[in-house]
This record gives structure tokens, C-alpha cells and sequence, in this order.
């Protein structure tokens, strides 16, 4: 069983949401931690689940898996069948939630190690496989064991708005998955808005051409703020109908 720990929220904090702080009683001690400090946070069993959800009330993993799920179904599809590829995975909360419904095969990606240390102690089983590695930059190997899988589902949750996974990776793992594969993932609303350049931009060319076969798109409550204010996102969900060029992503 996970720890309880002792989380304060400082009250009327004003920071940018990748800067929000928490302060954290661990070993006797108070620290001050950014919520965004992975490396450290997962290194805690429990402290994100009761930071983000007990806390922060975050329903992404909730959303996002219930609306992919109940959007199988309706094309008359097992969501037992789906084979996922979750990038960004974290700690395995999309993963919990999609297996909860019926999914039975995930494959874990993400580039911190800890992460993929806090998913299979806390939630031993829960993927097949759980790849440290940079999408972004994959290594033949890597692409070939994932290419083998014949994903035809590819998640991403919480980590496309402060370029945790950058757009060249989002396309590359994009492209790892078979046409009219199920796609479900969220993105901070005021950075989907922005048209004019990163995965904003890359989102909305998509769309526009078809890459994407939108099925929903939901406006909802991610979470709340240290404050206590709600941050808002858009959960989107569909099918692929092509590969996504590269050439549409602008170098960094």
C-alpha cells in the first residue's frame, strides 16, 4: 500500500502551470517540489496519484479512456482487441483506466526512467512492455520491437502542452501505428488555439487534412490549479488515415 503524505497547496500561488510548486513532507523533512519534477515525484510511490487526483482532482485519465472506449464500441469494435501504444505513459494512469474497460495489451513509452520504475512498482502487470526512449530520436532496434507490435492504438495523455513529448515525437509514434488505428489524446486548450507554430499547429493541419478522422472533441476540466483555479483542455479522439510527414514539424 502507498504511503499518505502530508501535500500543502500555497495558497494564491500565480505560476504558470509547468512551474506550479507543492510542498511535501518525505523522510521528516518539508520539501518544495514542482509538480512537473517527474524524476522526483515518481520516485515515491503514491505521491503523484494523491498530488494530481486526491489533490488536483485531474479526470484526463478518466476522460480520455472512457470516451475512446465508449467510441469502440459504437463502431462495434472489442476495446479487448485494441493493441495500445501509450507515449508519455508516466506512472500508468491512462494505462489503469484503459485496462479497467477492457483493454488487455499496452505498451508503455516514455524518456524518464523513473517513470517507468514508478509503473511497473506500482502497477506490476500492467503493461506488456515499458520502453525508456526518446520518440523523437528512436533507435533502430527500438522502432523495430514496436513496429513488430501492430499497434492500432495510440494514446497520449497530459504531456503534449509543455513539449514533454514534443511534436517530432508525437509523429514519429504516430507513425509507428497501423492506418485507421484509434487515436486518443488531450491538449491544453490555449495551446491548441495556437495556430501558429509547435503541436498547436501540427494538431490543427491534422484536422484540416484529414490525417486525423476526428470522432470528439471534448471541452472539460483537466484539473485544478495549486490555487484552486480550473485548467481546461480538449480531449481529442478519432482514427488515422495517414502517416503524419515530417516535414510539417519545424526543427527546433
Amino acid at each position: 500500500m502507498s504511503e499518505t503524505y502530508e501535500i500543502h497547496l500555497p495558497a494564491g500561488a500565480d505560476l504558470e502551470q509547468s512551474e506550479e510548486l507543492f510542498k511535501v513532507t518525505l523522510g521528516g523533512e518539508r520539501r518544495q517540489l514542482r509538480i512537473h519534477d517527474y524524476e522526483e515525484v515518481f520516485s515515491h510511490p503514491g505521491l503523484y496519484e494523491q498530488l494530481l487526483i486526491d489533490e488536483l482532482h485531474c479526470s484526463s485519465p478518466y476522460v480520455l479512456a472512457s470516451v475512446l472506449t465508449t467510441l469502440v464500441r459504437s463502431d462495434g469494435e472489442d476495446p479487448a482487441g485494441l493493441v495500445v501504444l501509450d507515449v508519455g505513459a508516466g506512472t500508468g494512469l491512462l494505462g489503469e483506466e484503459l485496462a479497467e474497460r477492457g483493454v488487455r495489451s499496452l505498451v508503455g513509452v516514455d524518456i524518464i526512467p523513473e517513470a517507468a520504475d514508478a509503473a511497473r512498482r506500482d502497477r506490476p502487470g500492467l503493461y506488456e512492455d515499458y520502453l525508456v526512449v526518446d520518440m523523437a530520436d528512436l533507435p533502430h532496434d527500438e522502432r523495430r520491437r514496436l513496429t513488430e507490435r501492430n499497434f492500432n492504438c495510440f494514446t497520449v495523455v497530459a504531456a503534449l502542452s509543455f513539449d514533454e513529448v514534443p511534436p517530432r515525437a508525437f509523429a514519429q509514434a504516430w507513425n509507428l501505428v497501423e492506418d485507421r488505428a484509434w487515436i486518443a489524446f488531450n491538449i491544453k486548450q490555449e495551446v491548441l488555439a495556437d495556430d501558429s507554430e509547435g503541436i498547436g499547429a501540427l494538431v490543427g493541419r491534422m484536422i484540416d487534412e484529414g490525417v486525423l478522422d476526428r470522432r470528439a472533441r471534448i471541452h472539460y476540466r483537466h484539473r485544478l490549479s495549486v490555487r484552486g483555479d480550473p485548467l481546461y483542455y480538449i480531449a481529442l479522439i478519432g482514427r488515422k488515415t495517414a502517416d503524419l510527414p515530417l516535414d510539417w514539424i519545424a526543427e527546433p
